[in-house]
């Protein structure tokens, strides 16, 4: 049940094939399978034990399947961590999961030097040759650390979009089933090249780009940092068949010159975020291209559900649950809601979290009587397929009448000048919050056309009497958009 168990069973069957690529360089599942036996047998000798956290803080290179599959295989989790954070969220991080080690990029050196003195834990650089150097020196050990399902294999630190971040427990049965499932519905095979953009720290590249390629023995060609125009570039060079992004992302290589190339690819797959109707719409008359939706969490490992190629899809859903997993709506007091009423989603299945790392309060807030509570507000129709209306905390009450954000972002997505939109509440001191709407543009557009136009298509108390219009808005590294961070809005002037 070891995770790191698809890497020696490809290397053993497909072995000469690629498994990742960076531009030029090449990896093999050989090559692969002896780099993280070696890094297994290197980590053995500095201590590490079976159980042991790992801090893994690497970009989108080789090196980082090299080092996670090479923490699994001795029976050791892997703490992913953002190359981005600073000091302080490091230092927080790695003495929360209590780590043993840090293996870290050597770009971050001088960051992560400083945070783990501060915890108080061993660290060590990754440069690409004198990492390789130092395996060389190093007999792989190909013995796999037996691992039942339910032992921790990584614990994922949530993005803490709407609060302190917690340390996600997944377990070997959580990620293997969760990427096995992926491949089978994607039906990923060994000539596929799929686009490794997604951060491979996060659940989603993990186990959708990561561990379901590696599983179907097919390639990842590796983005350290996604930028359109190149990953359009990646996509001819490479012969991409597979792409997967967050709705930033799609957004993004719409706008680009040749985003006509996408029409090429056999599967695009979205999720991280509910994915604008409009944008799904543009994809499919612009370019001929279907956009398959999905939905899932950290704590799902992440995919919960999802649309199918075909008729299996329904624009603006997010799809079925996948096989194994049960999805339902509920209302407050936990009593499942008929089709059509919203509620909140509440997810049971192989794929949900062991726990919150060291939170046992927090743990049985999130899962109960064996459902794990999303806070995601939905709804689900006659045919079984769910629809995301919003997170029940974004939720806004404006005169005593609920508005879903979500609804009003839709309709400023379809207008031809928006390029992201977050609608948020504001306090107010009669209607208790306002509606305000900070949009990022393509083009230039006066904030009381904007107005005018969702007044046109939404009852009278749903559109934003607040509109800002900026350059961007702020992302998570995931492409979510930080609706914390975006700054005061009270300072607006309203219009009636």
């Amino acid at each position: 049940m070891n995770l790191a168990d698809r890497v020696r069973a490809a290397a053993e069957r497909i072995g000469a094939r690629t498994a990742l690529s960076l531009d030029e360089a090449r990896l093999s599942y050989r090559g692969l399978e002896v780099l993280s036996a070696q890094t297994g047998a290197f980590l053995r000798r500095r201590g590490v034990r079976p159980g042991d956290r790992v801090a893994v803080m690497l970009p989108n290179v080789p090196e980082f399947a090299v080092v996670y599959y090479g923490v699994l295989r001795i029976g050791a989790v892997v703490v992913p961590l953002d190359p981005l954070l600073k000091r302080r969220e490091i230092a927080s991080y790695v003495s929360d999961c209590r780590a043993r080690l840090l293996i870290a990029w050597h770009a971050c050196a001088e960051t992560v030097e400083a945070a783990a003195s501060a915890a108080g834990i061993d660290c060590l650089f990754v440069v690409p040759d004198e990492f390789r150097r130092l395996l060389r020196g190093t007999t792989p050990d190909h013995d796999i650390a037996p691992t039942a399902p339910g032992d921790t294999a990584v614990i994922l630190y949530t993005a803490g979009t709407t609060g302190r971040a917690r340390g996600v427990e997944l377990t070997h049965g959580n990620l293997s089933g969760n990427a096995a499932t992926v491949a089978r519905m994607h039906a990923l095979g060994v000539d596929d090249v799929v686009l490794g953009a997604l951060p491979l720290y996060h659940a989603f590249g993990q186990t959708c780009t990561l561990n379901a390629t590696v599983h179907a023995g097919g390639r990842v060609t590796l983005m350290p940092r996604f930028d359109a125009a190149r990953a359009l570039e990646v996509v001819r060079r490479d012969g991409v068949t597979v792409l997967q992004g967050v709705p930033t992302m799609y957004i993004a290589l719409l706008d680009q010159p040749g985003a006509s190339d996408l029409s090429l690819l056999r599967l695009c797959v979205s999720g991280g975020s509910a994915l604008p109707p409009a944008v799904a719409r543009a994809y499919r008359s612009r370019l001929g291209c279907t956009i398959i939706e999905g939905y899932g969490l950290s704590e799902t490992s992440p995919v919960a559900a999802t649309n199918r190629a075909g008729s299996g899809s329904r624009l603006g859903s997010i799809g079925r649950p996948i096989a194994g997993v049960e999805m339902k709506v509920v209302d407050e007091d936990g009593t499942e809601l008929p089709p059509g009423r919203i509620g909140e989603i509440v997810i049971r299945g192989p794929n949900v979290m062991k726990g919150y790392w060291n939170d046992p309060d927090a743990t049985a807030a999130a899962i109960r009587d064996g459902w794990f509570h999303t806070g995601d507000l939905g709804r689900v129709d006659e045919d079984g397929y769910f629809y995301l209306v919003d997170r029940s905390r974004d939720v806004i009450i404006r005169g005593g009448r609920t508005v879903y954000p979500r609804e009003i972002e839709e309709v400023l997505y379809e207008h031809p000048a928006v390029r992201q939109a977050a609608v948020l509440g504001v306090p107010h001191p009669e209607l208790g919050e306002e509606i305000a709407a900070v949009v990022a543009l393509r083009e230039s557009v006066e904030p009381d056309a904007l107005r005018e136009f969702v007044r046109e298509r939404v009852a009278p108390y749903k559109y934003p009497r607040l509109i800002r219009c900026t350059d961007n808005l702020p992302t998570s590294p995931t492409g979510k958009i930080l609706k914390r961070a975006i700054g005061p809005l009270s300072d607006i002037p309203p219009r009636r």
